[in-house]
């Protein structure tokens, strides 16, 4: 992919920028319920239902933490607890972000417009936001759209709330399954994934892998390239 300068860049938050600790939060609260075998596969469930649970119609992002839990606490078969459910929830506003996040978002920030596009909820967002140590144009939510990603629903709201065209953004992700695949069937083409090892590489979908932010400003033409493009 030839590095361009977009009009915006918009981004994922939760786990691209937001260092968002759900298994961590969830082994906060049954390490001593479970064994550390049992907690790899709870954690493995209950990423998986968080997934299934925002395909469908919207609901409360609590609501989609409380199925999600109580599904996994069914397939590894012990007892659910909605306070343990909500412990987990409650944490959300508290995280902050990745360490190489602030200052590689002050780099691009000087010269183009940042954008959040963010599987949250009006009410909860702005506490992560404001720890990002950036300016952003404008944060849209799941709540405002009334629908999650990878959902297509919530880029096409963010192109017309942006007055824009899929040419004219970067998206940037740490996640395919939530968004890159998403903006390749919608035709965004600059695409930049940052690689976190939440999920392994998928050239296909085409994008500029960077390690970090620190490497985007490279990625959208703003200094001299540091990442791959695949």
């Amino acid at each position: 992919m030839t590095a361009f300068r977009p009009k915006f860049i918009t981004f994922d938050c939760y786990g691209t920028l937001t260092n968002f600790d759900m298994a961590g939060a969830a082994r906060r609260v049954y390490s001593e319920r479970l064994s550390p075998e049992a907690m790899v596969s709870f954690i493995e469930a209950f990423r998986g239902y968080r997934l299934d649970e925002v395909l469908g119609a919207w609901k409360p992002l609590v609501e989609v933490v409380h199925n999600s839990i109580e599904r996994s606490c069914k397939r590894i078969g012990i007892q659910f607890k909605p306070e343990d459910a909500q412990l987990i929830y409650d944490e959300v506003p508290t995280w902050g972000p990745h360490a190489d996040v602030p200052a590689g978002l002050v780099e691009v920030a000087k010269e183009i417009p940042l954008v959040i596009l963010s599987n949250s909820m009006n009410n909860l967002i702005m506490s992560n936001v404001e720890k990002l140590g950036a300016p952003f144009h404008c944060v849209i939510t799941a709540e405002e759209v009334g629908a999650y990603k990878p959902l297509m629903k919530g880029f096409e709201y963010m192109l017309d709330k942006l007055g824009c065209g899929p040419d004219d953004i970067t998206h940037v992700s740490s996640s395919f399954r939530y968004d890159l695949m998403t903006a390749y069937d919608l035709g965004i083409k600059s695409k930049v994934w940052v690689n976190r090892g939440h999920e392994p590489a998928n050239p296909f979908y085409g994008y500029t892998e960077i390690a970090d932010i620190g490497g985007l400003a490279a990625a959208v033409g703003l200094a001299a390239p540091l990442s791959k493009a695949v």
